[in-house]
C-alpha cells in the first residue's frame, strides 16, 4: 500500500448528511425573513416575537430543564441580559422592518452578524483583528449604504436596512458577552435559558401591543413555523451539526441564509430583488467570506449569533 493510499486511508469518510443539513439550516433561517413578512403586519413586531419566543423555548425547554441544577443566580442574571440583545431586540428590529420592505431586505442585512462580532469584539474587549477582517468590515458597510440607499416600489428602504443593521449589531454584542459570560455552560442550554428568558421579559409587553383583531390564519401559521422550525428546531439542528462537524463549518451556513432569504421572498411572495438588493448583498456576503478566512471567534460564540 502506498503512502498516498494509506494517507486515504486515514481519512474519515465523507457524511453526505453535511451539506444536506446546512443546506436546510440556510433555507430554515432564510425562510424566517419571508414568515416575518407575512405575519409582521397582522400581530405587530413585539406581539409576533412573543410568539415565536416562546413557541422556540419551548422546543429547548427540555434541554435547559436537564441542565437546571448547574444554573446560578449568576447565570440567570447572564441569561436574561443576552437574551434581550440575542432575542428581544434583534428579532423586533426584524420584524419591524419585515412590516416595512421587502423580506430580502432583512436577510441581507443579517449577514453583517459576523463583522459586527468582530468589531465588537475588537472595540470592547481588545481582540486581535487582521487586516483581511478590516478590509472585509468596510466593504460590508458599504454594501449597507447601497442597501438603504436603494427604493423599491418607490417606497425607501433605509429604515428597514437600518433596523436591520441594528438588529446584528445586537447579534454581534450577545455573541461576545455569550463567549466571556456563559462559556462553562453548553451552548444549547445557553440558546434555550435567553429565549425563556426572553420571553418572560417581553410578556407584560403584551398587555398593549396584542393586536385588537385576531390575526388571520396564514399569518399564525407563519407565527408558527417561524417559532417551531425557524427558532426551535434549528437550534437543534444547528448544534447537533456543532456536535459532528464544529463550529467553523456548521456556521459556514450562513452564506446560505441570504440567498434563501431573498430567493423564498421572490418565489413565494412576488417580491423581485433589485439591482441595489443584488449589489449589496454581493457586497455583504463577499465581505463575511473574506472576514472568515481569518481566525474564527471560538465555537461558543459561533453558536449564539442567532440567524434570525
Amino acid at each position: 500500500m502506498t503512502s498516498s493510499n494509506i494517507a486515504d486511508a486515514n481519512q474519515p469518510p465523507r457524511d453526505w448528511r453535511t451539506p444536506l443539513e446546512l443546506l436546510a439550516l440556510g433555507a430554515i433561517w432564510g425562510g424566517s425573513f419571508l414568515f416575518m413578512r407575512v405575519a409582521a403586519a397582522d400581530f405587530g413586531p413585539l406581539a409576533l416575537v412573543e410568539v415565536r419566543i416562546v413557541l422556540g423555548a419551548l422546543i429547548l425547554l427540555p434541554f435547559l430543564w436537564q441542565a437546571r441544577s448547574r444554573l446560578s443566580a449568576a447565570h440567570w442574571r447572564r441569561l436574561a441580559s443576552v437574551g434581550v440583545l440575542n432575542s428581544a431586540i434583534p428579532f423586533t428590529l426584524f420584524a419591524w422592518g419585515a412590516e416595512r420592505a421587502p423580506a430580502g431586505i432583512g436577510a441581507i442585512a443579517n449577514s453583517m452578524t459576523v463583522l459586527f462580532t468582530a468589531a465588537v469584539g475588537f472595540a470592547v474587549w481588545r481582540d486581535r483583528i487582521g487586516r483581511g477582517r478590516v478590509i472585509a468590515m468596510v466593504a460590508g458597510f458599504v454594501g449597507v449604504v447601497v442597501l438603504a440607499s436603494g427604493r423599491i416600489a418607490g417606497a425607501n428602504v433605509g429604515a428597514a436596512a437600518a433596523a436591520g443593521t441594528l438588529a446584528s449589531l445586537s447579534y454581534g454584542i450577545a455573541a461576545n458577552l455569550t463567549k466571556r459570560k456563559l462559556g462553562d455552560i453548553p451552548p444549547v442550554v445557553a440558546v434555550a435559558g435567553t429565549l425563556s428568558c426572553a420571553a418572560l421579559l417581553l410578556a407584560p409587553a403584551l398587555l398593549f401591543t396584542w393586536p385588537a383583531a385576531m390575526p388571520p390564519a396564514k399569518s399564525w401559521l407563519a407565527a408558527a413555523m417561524l417559532g417551531v422550525f425557524c427558532t426551535g428546531l434549528a437550534y437543534v439542528l444547528f448544534f447537533r451539526l456543532i456536535g459532528r462537524v464544529g463550529a467553523a463549518r456548521a456556521t459556514t451556513c450562513t452564506y446560505l441564509i441570504p440567498l434563501f432569504g431573498v430567493g423564498w421572498a421572490w418565489l413565494l411572495l412576488g417580491e423581485v430583488p433589485t439591482w441595489t438588493m443584488l449589489a449589496a448583498g454581493t457586497l455583504i456576503l463577499g465581505s463575511v467570506i473574506l472576514s472568515q478566512r481569518e481566525a474564527l471567534p471560538s465555537a461558543h460564540a459561533a453558536t449564539v449569533t442567532s440567524e434570525s
